[in-house]
């Protein structure tokens, strides 16, 4: 199957690049799933083409076999290697 082009998404506002998406969710609450045991939740105010990514008013969730720990920071800095899942809008429960 061959791949339609990329001209015919250009009107459709539905279609967006990841990257545009990202750009969109900037100074709104983004929960980031990392590789690992940890997820984070906070305002994105930055990224970058390797999608590291800068969030204010942070919570941090370690699952651990004690259960879940977490732990608030003013702003953190994230690597994009370690990212697995961003999701816009933050966590289900704090919707």
């Amino acid at each position: 199957m061959i791949a339609p082009k990329k001209a015919a998404y250009a009107g459709n506002p539905s279609h967006l690049m990841p990257s545009e998406l990202i750009d969109r969710c900037i100074g709104s609450k983004i929960w980031v799933v990392m590789k690992g045991d940890k997820e984070l939740v906070g305002t994105l105010r930055g990224f970058d083409v390797f999608v590291n990514m800068v969030l204010e008013d942070v919570t941090e969730y370690e699952n651990s076999p004690e259960g879940v720990k977490t732990t608030q920071m003013d702003q953190i800095l994230l690597n994009g290697n370690n990212i697995a899942v961003l999701v816009p809008g933050g966590r289900p429960e704090d919707v």
